[in-house]
Protein backbone atom coordinates (compact mmCIF):
# COMPACT_ATOMS: atom_id res chain seq x y z
CA UNK A 1 0.00 0.00 0.00
CA UNK A 2 1.41 3.38 -1.02
CA UNK A 3 0.72 6.30 1.32
CA UNK A 4 0.81 9.86 0.03
CA UNK A 5 1.52 11.83 3.17
CA UNK A 6 1.64 15.42 2.02
CA UNK A 7 0.13 17.79 -0.52
CA UNK A 8 3.64 18.51 -1.79
CA UNK A 9 4.19 14.83 -2.57
CA UNK A 10 0.84 14.64 -4.36
CA UNK A 11 1.66 17.73 -6.45
CA UNK A 12 4.98 16.15 -7.41
CA UNK A 13 3.24 12.96 -8.53
CA UNK A 14 0.87 15.06 -10.66
CA UNK A 15 3.80 17.02 -12.19
CA UNK A 16 2.49 20.38 -11.05
CA UNK A 17 4.24 23.14 -9.06
CA UNK A 18 4.47 22.78 -5.26
CA UNK A 19 1.46 24.01 -3.29
CA UNK A 20 1.48 27.62 -2.10
CA UNK A 21 0.32 26.44 1.34
CA UNK A 22 1.48 23.18 2.99
CA UNK A 23 -2.01 22.24 4.19
CA UNK A 24 -4.35 23.33 1.38
CA UNK A 25 -4.21 23.60 -2.40
CA UNK A 26 -6.45 23.70 -5.41
CA UNK A 27 -5.42 22.01 -8.63
CA UNK A 28 -6.65 22.68 -12.17
CA UNK A 29 -7.38 19.33 -13.79
CA UNK A 30 -6.21 20.59 -17.19
CA UNK A 31 -2.69 21.05 -15.76
CA UNK A 32 -2.30 17.50 -14.46
CA UNK A 33 0.33 15.25 -16.08
CA UNK A 34 0.69 12.43 -13.58
CA UNK A 35 4.06 10.66 -13.59
CA UNK A 36 4.40 6.98 -14.30
CA UNK A 37 4.50 5.21 -10.96
CA UNK A 38 3.29 2.06 -9.25
CA UNK A 39 1.87 4.30 -6.55
CA UNK A 40 -1.33 4.67 -8.59
CA UNK A 41 -2.09 0.95 -8.41
CA UNK A 42 -3.16 1.21 -4.78
CA UNK A 43 -2.74 4.22 -2.54
CA UNK A 44 -4.15 6.28 0.29
CA UNK A 45 -3.71 9.92 1.19
CA UNK A 46 -3.46 11.64 4.54
CA UNK A 47 -5.69 14.50 3.43
CA UNK A 48 -9.17 15.23 2.14
CA UNK A 49 -9.94 15.69 -1.55
CA UNK A 50 -12.97 17.19 -3.27
CA UNK A 51 -12.95 16.74 -7.03
CA UNK A 52 -15.11 18.23 -9.76
CA UNK A 53 -14.10 16.77 -13.11
CA UNK A 54 -15.33 16.55 -16.67
CA UNK A 55 -14.25 14.37 -19.62
CA UNK A 56 -11.44 12.49 -17.89
CA UNK A 57 -9.85 9.61 -19.80
CA UNK A 58 -8.33 7.72 -16.87
CA UNK A 59 -10.52 5.67 -14.57
CA UNK A 60 -10.52 5.80 -10.80
CA UNK A 61 -11.28 2.67 -8.83
CA UNK A 62 -12.53 2.19 -5.28
CA UNK A 63 -12.64 -1.40 -4.11
CA UNK A 64 -13.98 -3.36 -7.08
CA UNK A 65 -15.80 -0.44 -8.69
CA UNK A 66 -14.70 1.93 -11.45
CA UNK A 67 -16.01 5.28 -12.46
CA UNK A 68 -15.40 7.30 -15.64
CA UNK A 69 -15.43 11.06 -15.24
CA UNK A 70 -17.09 11.50 -18.62
CA UNK A 71 -19.40 14.26 -17.37
CA UNK A 72 -19.62 16.73 -14.49
CA UNK A 73 -19.28 14.72 -11.30
CA UNK A 74 -18.00 15.28 -7.79
CA UNK A 75 -16.14 12.78 -5.63
CA UNK A 76 -15.16 13.21 -2.00
CA UNK A 77 -12.40 11.26 -0.28
CA UNK A 78 -11.27 11.30 3.34
CA UNK A 79 -7.82 10.40 4.68
CA UNK A 80 -6.87 6.69 4.66
CA UNK A 81 -9.34 5.65 1.93
CA UNK A 82 -7.90 3.12 -0.52
CA UNK A 83 -7.86 4.33 -4.12
CA UNK A 84 -6.35 3.31 -7.43
CA UNK A 85 -6.15 4.70 -10.94
CA UNK A 86 -6.37 2.54 -14.05
CA UNK A 87 -3.68 3.67 -16.47
CA UNK A 88 -5.00 3.99 -20.00
CA UNK A 89 -1.63 3.92 -21.81
CA UNK A 90 1.49 1.86 -21.42
CA UNK A 91 3.72 4.57 -19.96
CA UNK A 92 1.70 7.40 -18.50
CA UNK A 93 -1.68 8.97 -18.12
CA UNK A 94 -2.86 12.54 -17.90
CA UNK A 95 -6.06 14.48 -17.60
CA UNK A 96 -5.29 17.24 -20.10
CA UNK A 97 -8.40 16.35 -22.11
CA UNK A 98 -10.53 17.04 -19.05
CA UNK A 99 -11.39 20.05 -16.98
CA UNK A 100 -12.33 20.89 -13.43
CA UNK A 101 -10.76 21.30 -10.02
CA UNK A 102 -9.33 19.18 -7.22
CA UNK A 103 -9.39 20.75 -3.76
CA UNK A 104 -6.94 19.22 -1.28
CA UNK A 105 -6.76 20.01 2.42
CA UNK A 106 -5.08 18.36 5.39
CA UNK A 107 -7.08 17.72 8.59
CA UNK A 108 -4.68 20.07 10.39
CA UNK A 109 -5.89 22.91 8.16
CA UNK A 110 -9.28 22.70 9.86
CA UNK A 111 -7.71 23.62 13.21
CA UNK A 112 -10.33 24.57 15.78
CA UNK A 113 -12.90 25.49 13.14
CA UNK A 114 -16.32 23.85 13.55
CA UNK A 115 -15.58 21.95 10.33
CA UNK A 116 -13.10 19.77 12.23
CA UNK A 117 -16.15 18.18 13.87
CA UNK A 118 -18.94 18.62 11.29
CA UNK A 119 -16.92 17.21 8.38
CA UNK A 120 -17.16 13.77 10.00
CA UNK A 121 -20.95 13.97 9.71
CA UNK A 122 -20.86 14.15 5.90
CA UNK A 123 -21.18 10.47 5.03
CA UNK A 124 -20.44 11.08 1.35
CA UNK A 125 -16.72 11.32 2.20
CA UNK A 126 -16.77 7.53 2.44
CA UNK A 127 -18.93 6.80 -0.58
CA UNK A 128 -17.46 4.61 -3.27
CA UNK A 129 -16.52 6.35 -6.47
CA UNK A 130 -19.35 4.83 -8.50
CA UNK A 131 -21.65 6.61 -6.07
CA UNK A 132 -20.30 10.00 -7.12
CA UNK A 133 -22.44 13.11 -7.04
CA UNK A 134 -23.91 13.85 -10.48
CA UNK A 135 -24.54 17.57 -10.90
CA UNK A 136 -27.11 19.41 -12.94
CA UNK A 137 -25.79 22.34 -14.97
CA UNK A 138 -27.04 24.83 -12.37
CA UNK A 139 -25.54 22.83 -9.51
CA UNK A 140 -22.23 22.53 -11.31
CA UNK A 141 -22.10 26.29 -11.84
CA UNK A 142 -22.72 26.86 -8.13
CA UNK A 143 -19.87 24.53 -7.22
CA UNK A 144 -17.52 26.09 -9.76
CA UNK A 145 -18.24 29.55 -8.35
CA UNK A 146 -17.19 28.39 -4.88
CA UNK A 147 -14.08 26.63 -6.15
CA UNK A 148 -13.10 29.74 -8.10
CA UNK A 149 -13.39 31.81 -4.92
CA UNK A 150 -11.16 29.34 -3.11
CA UNK A 151 -8.71 29.40 -6.01
CA UNK A 152 -8.62 33.21 -5.97
CA UNK A 153 -8.02 33.33 -2.22
CA UNK A 154 -5.34 30.64 -2.51
CA UNK A 155 -3.27 32.88 -4.79
CA UNK A 156 -2.82 35.57 -2.10
CA UNK A 157 -2.10 33.86 1.19
CA UNK A 158 -2.17 36.03 4.31
CA UNK A 159 -3.50 35.88 7.86
CA UNK A 160 -7.11 35.83 6.61
CA UNK A 161 -6.67 33.05 4.06
CA UNK A 162 -7.42 30.09 6.32
CA UNK A 163 -10.67 31.53 7.68
CA UNK A 164 -11.94 32.56 4.25
CA UNK A 165 -11.13 29.22 2.60
CA UNK A 166 -12.67 27.27 5.49
CA UNK A 167 -15.85 29.32 5.19
CA UNK A 168 -16.02 28.47 1.49
CA UNK A 169 -15.39 24.76 2.15
CA UNK A 170 -18.19 24.83 4.72
CA UNK A 171 -20.60 26.28 2.15
CA UNK A 172 -19.41 23.81 -0.49
CA UNK A 173 -20.12 20.83 1.78
CA UNK A 174 -23.56 22.13 2.71
CA UNK A 175 -24.45 22.54 -0.97
CA UNK A 176 -23.08 19.07 -1.71
CA UNK A 177 -25.24 17.61 1.03
CA UNK A 178 -28.30 19.25 -0.54
CA UNK A 179 -27.34 17.97 -3.99
CA UNK A 180 -26.91 14.41 -2.70
CA UNK A 181 -30.37 14.54 -1.17
CA UNK A 182 -31.72 15.68 -4.53
CA UNK A 183 -29.89 12.80 -6.20
CA UNK A 184 -31.56 10.29 -3.88
CA UNK A 185 -34.95 11.75 -4.81
CA UNK A 186 -34.34 11.81 -8.57
CA UNK A 187 -33.04 8.23 -8.42
CA UNK A 188 -36.02 7.05 -6.38
CA UNK A 189 -36.96 4.29 -8.85
CA UNK A 190 -33.43 2.91 -8.68
CA UNK A 191 -33.43 3.13 -4.90
CA UNK A 192 -36.78 1.33 -4.66
CA UNK A 193 -35.17 -1.55 -6.55
CA UNK A 194 -32.20 -1.29 -4.18
CA UNK A 195 -34.56 -1.56 -1.20
CA UNK A 196 -36.15 -4.69 -2.70
CA UNK A 197 -32.77 -6.31 -3.31
CA UNK A 198 -31.54 -5.36 0.16
CA UNK A 199 -34.55 -6.83 1.93
CA UNK A 200 -34.28 -9.95 -0.22
CA UNK A 201 -30.64 -10.49 0.74
CA UNK A 202 -31.37 -9.94 4.42
CA UNK A 203 -34.29 -12.39 4.39
CA UNK A 204 -32.24 -14.98 2.52
CA UNK A 205 -29.43 -14.66 5.06
CA UNK A 206 -31.64 -15.40 8.03
CA UNK A 207 -33.92 -17.95 6.33
CA UNK A 208 -30.95 -20.03 5.18
CA UNK A 209 -29.30 -19.84 8.62
CA UNK A 210 -26.08 -18.45 7.15
CA UNK A 211 -25.43 -16.92 10.55
CA UNK A 212 -24.22 -20.31 11.76
CA UNK A 213 -21.27 -20.07 9.35
CA UNK A 214 -20.74 -16.33 8.95
CA UNK A 215 -21.92 -14.76 12.17
CA UNK A 216 -24.28 -11.81 12.51
CA UNK A 217 -25.03 -10.10 9.21
CA UNK A 218 -23.15 -6.78 9.03
CA UNK A 219 -23.88 -3.63 7.09
CA UNK A 220 -20.49 -3.89 5.39
CA UNK A 221 -21.00 -7.43 4.10
CA UNK A 222 -24.48 -6.57 2.84
CA UNK A 223 -23.20 -3.45 1.08
CA UNK A 224 -20.40 -5.47 -0.53
CA UNK A 225 -22.96 -7.85 -2.05
CA UNK A 226 -24.70 -4.83 -3.58
CA UNK A 227 -21.41 -3.29 -4.77
CA UNK A 228 -22.06 -0.18 -2.70
CA UNK A 229 -20.34 1.49 0.20
CA UNK A 230 -21.95 0.99 3.60
CA UNK A 231 -22.68 4.69 4.08
CA UNK A 232 -24.24 5.15 0.66
CA UNK A 233 -26.50 2.14 1.18
CA UNK A 234 -27.68 3.47 4.54
CA UNK A 235 -28.32 6.95 3.14
CA UNK A 236 -30.22 5.56 0.16
CA UNK A 237 -32.43 3.36 2.36
CA UNK A 238 -32.97 6.16 4.85
CA UNK A 239 -34.16 8.45 2.05
CA UNK A 240 -36.89 5.90 1.23
CA UNK A 241 -37.84 4.40 4.59
CA UNK A 242 -36.37 6.58 7.31
CA UNK A 243 -34.33 3.60 8.49
CA UNK A 244 -30.62 2.86 8.14
CA UNK A 245 -29.26 -0.45 6.85
CA UNK A 246 -28.52 -1.56 10.42
CA UNK A 247 -32.13 -0.90 11.40
CA UNK A 248 -33.35 -2.95 8.43
CA UNK A 249 -31.08 -5.83 9.45
CA UNK A 250 -32.28 -5.69 13.05
CA UNK A 251 -35.90 -5.56 11.94
CA UNK A 252 -35.54 -8.75 9.87
CA UNK A 253 -33.46 -10.41 12.58
CA UNK A 254 -36.14 -9.79 15.22
CA UNK A 255 -38.86 -11.03 12.84
CA UNK A 256 -36.93 -14.28 12.34
CA UNK A 257 -36.24 -14.59 16.06
CA UNK A 258 -39.95 -14.24 16.83
CA UNK A 259 -40.71 -16.92 14.25
CA UNK A 260 -38.26 -19.32 15.93
CA UNK A 261 -39.68 -18.54 19.36
CA UNK A 262 -43.28 -19.13 18.26
CA UNK A 263 -43.10 -22.16 15.96
CA UNK A 264 -39.94 -24.06 17.02
CA UNK A 265 -38.72 -25.86 20.11
CA UNK A 266 -35.21 -24.43 19.79
CA UNK A 267 -33.70 -23.01 22.95
CA UNK A 268 -32.91 -19.30 23.12
CA UNK A 269 -29.21 -20.14 22.82
CA UNK A 270 -29.80 -22.24 19.69
CA UNK A 271 -31.83 -19.44 18.14
CA UNK A 272 -29.04 -16.96 18.94
CA UNK A 273 -26.46 -19.19 17.23
CA UNK A 274 -28.70 -19.67 14.16
CA UNK A 275 -28.92 -15.88 13.83
CA UNK A 276 -25.14 -15.52 14.01
CA UNK A 277 -24.55 -14.51 17.62
CA UNK A 278 -21.51 -15.94 19.37
CA UNK A 279 -22.96 -15.09 22.76
CA UNK A 280 -26.67 -15.65 23.57
CA UNK A 281 -26.47 -12.73 26.00
CA UNK A 282 -25.92 -10.36 23.09
CA UNK A 283 -29.00 -11.71 21.34
CA UNK A 284 -31.07 -11.38 24.54
CA UNK A 285 -29.96 -7.77 24.96
CA UNK A 286 -30.85 -6.81 21.37
CA UNK A 287 -34.19 -8.62 21.47
CA UNK A 288 -35.23 -6.89 24.69
CA UNK A 289 -34.11 -3.51 23.38
CA UNK A 290 -36.29 -3.94 20.30
CA UNK A 291 -39.37 -5.57 21.90
CA UNK A 292 -39.27 -4.61 25.59
CA UNK A 293 -39.42 -8.35 26.35
CA UNK A 294 -36.81 -11.02 26.80
CA UNK A 295 -36.96 -13.91 24.30
CA UNK A 296 -38.40 -16.22 26.98
CA UNK A 297 -41.01 -13.66 28.01
CA UNK A 298 -42.04 -13.34 24.36
CA UNK A 299 -42.27 -17.13 23.95
CA UNK A 300 -44.26 -17.52 27.16
CA UNK A 301 -46.79 -14.95 25.97
CA UNK A 302 -47.76 -17.39 23.18
CA UNK A 303 -48.11 -20.42 25.46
Amino acid sequence: MNIINSLSEFHRLLSIPPPLHPLVSIVHVSEIHAITSDVWKKFTTNFYTISLKNNIQSKVKYGQNYYDFDRGTMVFTAPKQVQSVEVETANTFNETSGSGYVLLFHPDFLGKHSLSVSIKEYSFFSYAVNEALHLSEKEENNVIDILKKIDEEYQHIDSHTQGIILAQIDVLLQYSNRFYQRQFITRKAINVDLLTRTEGLISEYFNSEMGLKRGVLTVESLANQLNLSANYLSDALRSLTGQSTQQHIHEKLIEKAKEYLIVSNLSVSEIAYNLGFERPQSFNKLFKAKTNQSPLEFRDSFN
